[in-house]
């Protein structure tokens, strides 16, 4: 009796557009670098306090238009925080925006179906679609008849991740380089989502993609 359940037959992924960019957004927001008042590093608030002390004292004991300075350094102070914080996070929203309209999801992987085997995960295309696999998936050994089959070893992922509702890993099979999304609806289906996770504990105890991992 096998000690994790596997899947029998490789079962369809199913991927929309819609959620292809679900899973980029969770991805996105899990490891996207905060940009709360925490994220604030310690030399940094030595300054902005040092920078308000000397204007406060200078409200205090001086009078006239040379106040005017001393109004300037709190506003930049004020103002330096509102980027440090809200203005990044909207930079690098935007940015991250900017690089999903120009990701398509390859038509094909609506055909892909993923298997689950002590050996590896097993990806699965109609022989009709021969020569049209993701970039990410060419180049890999396929196993010839009426469905073709692909094997991605365990040990052959270099990272993987996940969020509430996707897994993600990235694998180096024979020098080419892939990646893959695992939607944790899957489960419904009887795919076992657990299997996967525990293979790629343990051949990546660590979570969090590196993609420096991949041969260039």
């Amino acid at each position: 009796m096998a000690l994790y359940p596997y899947t029998l037959q490789p079962i369809a992924l199913d991927l929309t557009d819609a959620e292809f960019q679900q899973a980029q957004l969770e991805l996105f927001a899990q490891t996207t670098p905060s940009f709360s008042l925490k994220s604030v590093k310690l030399k940094e608030w030595i300054g902005l306090a040092l920078v308000s002390i000397a204007a406060i004292s200078g409200l205090i004991f001086v009078d006239g238009y040379s106040t005017i300075l001393f109004w300037l350094m709190l506003v930049l102070v004020v103002a330096y925080m509102l980027v440090r914080t809200l203005g990044m996070k909207w930079y690098v929203k935007k940015e991250f925006e900017k690089q999903m309209a120009e990701q398509v999801m390859p038509d094909e992987m609506r055909a892909i179906k993923l298997g689950v085997q002590k050996h590896g995960l097993v990806m699965a295309m109609p022989a009709a679609n021969a020569g049209m696999l993701p970039k990410a998936q060419r180049g890999m050994q396929m196993r010839a008849g009426s469905v073709q089959q692909a094997i991605i070893p365990w040990n052959a992922v270099t990272s993987w991740d996940e969020t509430d509702d996707f897994i993600f890993m990235l694998f180096e099979v024979k020098g080419q380089s892939g990646s893959q999304i695992i939607p944790k609806r899957l489960t419904a289906q009887k795919f076992p989502v657990d299997t996967v996770r525990t293979h790629l504990q343990e051949v990546v105890p660590l979570r969090g993609l590196r993609p420096e991992t991949l041969a260039p």
